[in-house]
C-alpha cells in the first residue's frame, strides 16, 4: 500500500547554527539559494506524496508565510509543537490530521526522492515499520543502527566507538499505530524521542532496514551550509535556467558582460553582478543579491538581499539575509578553529558567518572562523576576530 501522507518535522530551532537561526528556524536556512525545507518538499512531491503535514514551532511564521497552503499543487497542513519536547512529541502533534500509514522525515535534511520511494516500497511489501539507513565512516554524530538480515535490532545514539557502519537516515514509514506507541514511550528528561519509540517497537515488531545510497546531507553547524551548497550544486538541484554547464542564472538576474562565472554557481532572481567580478566555484546567490565590480566570491553562500560592494573578497563565507558589506571587505577563508557555544571545533573550513542585517562599513577584514550576530555594525577598517554578539557596534 503506497503511503500518500508525509509528516515533516520542522519545529526545531537549530541552536548549533546560531547566529543564523536567531530569526528563523533551521529548515529555512539556505541549501544553496533555496530553503532546506523546499528541497525536502521537492523530494516528497517527486516521490508521490499527496498530502504534506508540517510540524512547526520555533519561528513558525517563517515557514507558513513562505509556503502557504500548498506546494507544487500538494496541500499542506500545519500543526504546532509549542514546546520542543523531542521528535516523538513533535510527531504526536500530527495525530489529529493523520489517518492511516504515514511517512515521517526531518525538515532539516536533504534526501532524494529515490530514498523516500525505497522506504515506501519496503512498507508496502512487508507491512512493517521501515527506516532508511546508510553507511557512514563516522557514526558518532548520528544514531547508529545494528542490522541483521535486513531487520534493525538495535539503535545507539551517537556511539563512542567505531564498530557501527550504518546510521539512521531519518526517513520512516509507520502504520497508524505509531501514535499509540509514542504514548507508551517513557519520557527522558521530559522529552519524547522518536528513536525511543522505535526501540520499543523492536521488542515486539519487525523493523525493516532500507539501505540507501542516494543524497543525504544535513547542516548541524554553520560551516555545514557550505557542504550542503556544494552537494546541491553538484547534483544540479536548482530551479534557475542553465546558462552553461553547472552555471545556472535566473532570467531576471543581471550579469555584466565582463563578469566571470566559474562553475558550479547559481545566481538567483533579481541578482546583479558588476564588471570584472569573479563568482565561483561553489557559490550560491540568493534573491536580490548585489555583487560590486572587481569582487571575488568563492565557496560561499549569500542569502537574499545581501549587498557586497566593489573590490571585496569573500571565501568560505555564509551570510544571512539583508547583509551589507562595504567596499574592500575581506574574508580570506578557512580552515579555522570555530567556537560554537562553549565548544571549539578545530580546522573547520569557514571564513565567516555574517547574520541577518549585519553591516560592515568598508575596509573590514575577518579572521577565519568569525561569527557575526544579527544587526551588528562593523565600523570602517576594523578587523573581526571571533564572535560578535547581536546588535553590537565594533569600532577601531
Amino acid at each position: 500500500m503506497h503511503i500518500d501522507t508525509a509528516v515533516v518535522l520542522a519545529a526545531g530551532e537549530g541552536t548549533r547554527l546560531r547566529p543564523l537561526t536567531r530569526n528563523r528556524p533551521k529548515p529555512m536556512l539556505p541549501a544553496a539559494n533555496r530553503p532546506i525545507l523546499e528541497h525536502v518538499f521537492d523530494a516528497l512531491v517527486e516521490a508521490g506524496i499527496e498530502k504534506l503535514v508540517v510540524v512547526v514551532g520555533y519561528k513558525r511564521d517563517r515557514v507558513q508565510d513562505h509556503f502557504g497552503p500548498t506546494y507544487r499543487g500538494v496541500p499542506i497542513s500545519y500543526v504546532s509543537q509549542t514546546k520542543q519536547l523531542g521528535s516523538g512529541h513533535a510527531l504526536l502533534q500530527a495525530r489529529s490530521v493523520v489517518d492511516g500509514p504515514v511517512l515521517v522525515m526531518n525538515g532539516d535534511r536533504l534526501v532524494d526522492a529515490a530514498t523516500i520511494e525505497e522506504v515506501d516500497t519496503s512498507y508496502a511489501e512487508t507491512g512493517n515499520t521501515s527506516i532508511a539507513v546508510l553507511e557512514r565512516q563516522d557514526t558518532s554524530r548520528y544514531g547508529a543502527v545494528e542490522v541483521q538480515d535486513r531487520d534493525i535490532v538495535d539503535i545507539v545514539e551517537k556511539p563512542q566507538h567505531d564498530e557501527f557502519r550504518l546510521i539512521n537516515g531519518g526517513v520512516y514509514a509507520f502504520d497508524g499505530d505509531i501514535f499509540e506507541a509514542i504514548d507508551e514511550t517513557t519520557r527522558h528528561a521530559g522529552e519524547l524521542a522518536l528513536t525511543d519509540t522505535i526501540e520499543l517497537l523492536l521488542e515486539s515488531d519487525r523493523v525493516q532496514a532500507v539501505e540507501v545510497d542516494g543524497m543525504w546531507v544535513d547542516a548541524t553547524y554553520p560551516w555545514d551550509l557550505l557542504t550542503v551548497a556544494r552537494e546541491v550544486l553538484a547534483r544540479g538541484r536548482v530551479v534557475e535556467s542553465a546558462r552553461d554547464e553547472q552555471v545556472w542564472v535566473d532570467n531576471s538576474a543581471r550579469v555584466h558582460d565582463e563578469a566571470t562565472l566559474q562553475s558550479p554557481v547559481v545566481i538567483g532572481p533579481d541578482c546583479e553582478i558588476g564588471p570584472d567580478a569573479v563568482i565561483g566555484p561553489n557559490v550560491a546567490l540568493g534573491r536580490n543579491t548585489t555583487i560590486g565590480a572587481n569582487s571575488v566570491i568563492q565557496h560561499t553562500v549569500l542569502d537574499a538581499d545581501t549587498r557586497v560592494d566593489p573590490s571585496s573578497t569573500l571565501i568560505d563565507t555564509v551570510t544571512g539575509q539583508d547583509v551589507d558589506l562595504g567596499v574592500n571587505t575581506v574574508v580570506p577563508g578557512g580552515p579555522a578553529d570555530v567556537q560554537v557555544g562553549t565548544e571549539v571545533f578545530e580546522d573547520q573550513r569557514l571564513g565567516a558567518v555574517i547574520a541577518d542585517r549585519a553591516v560592515a562599513l568598508g575596509d573590514v577584514s575577518f579572521v577565519s572562523g568569525s561569527l557575526v550576530g544579527p544587526n551588528a555594525r562593523l565600523a570602517t577598517g576594523v578587523t573581526v576576530n571571533g564572535t560578535v554578539r547581536e546588535g553590537a557596534e565594533v569600532v577601531r
